[in-house]
């Protein structure tokens, strides 16, 4: 009796440890490409008839560029804000390029961020940052015999900020710029300037 309640166990230990185990599913994120990407108030941003657009109210629109099959926008957020007693909307995205061949490997970020005034249906600002991060093969003689791979980092625009006040920074290595909202003509100004 006890060998057989060993041989029982020996082999139901063996059955579990042999037996098909259930592959684990890896969920994709998937970036949405059509349809709603972000929603605020009244206001919703979304690809439709070949633009990617600010609804009004389910009837008007301001188109914010042509959106073509590619067209993938990640990290979109529809934000409201006040700036010199005005509401505005910031509406942001990446889109993300890959570039590659034998010799090189192009990696582009590029960050958008627009400020809408809705009543007028008016783009008041834009800001565009573009990261490119390239790893390239370099051959160190003429006959192509040696080699070393290169990594470098691009950046071009300014990084954006919105501020609690409703004012934006824009900065760069060289350079920052603090802008203020300038309600009579609709557009962000320069604070030095006003």
């Amino acid at each position: 009796m006890k060998k057989f309640v060993l041989f029982t166990l020996i082999a139901l230990c063996s059955i579990a440890s042999y037996s098909q185990k259930k592959k684990s599913t890896v969920k994709k994120a998937v970036a949405t490409s059509k349809g709603v990407l972000a929603k605020v108030d009244n206001l919703v941003a979304e690809v439709k008839a070949g633009n990617f657009q600010l609804t009004i109210d389910g009837k008007e629109a301001i188109v914010v560029k042509p959106a073509d099959a590619k067209f993938a926008p990640t990290d979109v957020k529809l934000k409201s804000f006040t700036a010199s007693g005005v509401k505005l909307y910031l509406l942001s995205w990446t889109e993300k390029t890959l570039n590659k061949t034998d010799l090189k490997t192009e990696d582009i970020t590029t960050v958008y961020s627009n400020v809408y005034e809705i009543t007028s249906k008016k783009q008041v600002f834009y800001n565009t940052q573009l990261t490119n991060h390239i790893v390239e093969k370099v051959f160190l003689d003429r006959l192509k015999n040696a080699s070393e791979t290169q990594e470098r980092m691009r950046r071009e625009g300014f990084e954006f900020t919105l501020n609690a006040d409703g004012t934006i920074t824009q900065k760069n290595k060289t350079q920052e710029n603090k802008l203020i909202y300038d309600a009579t003509k609709m557009e962000f100004v320069n604070s030095k300037k006003k």
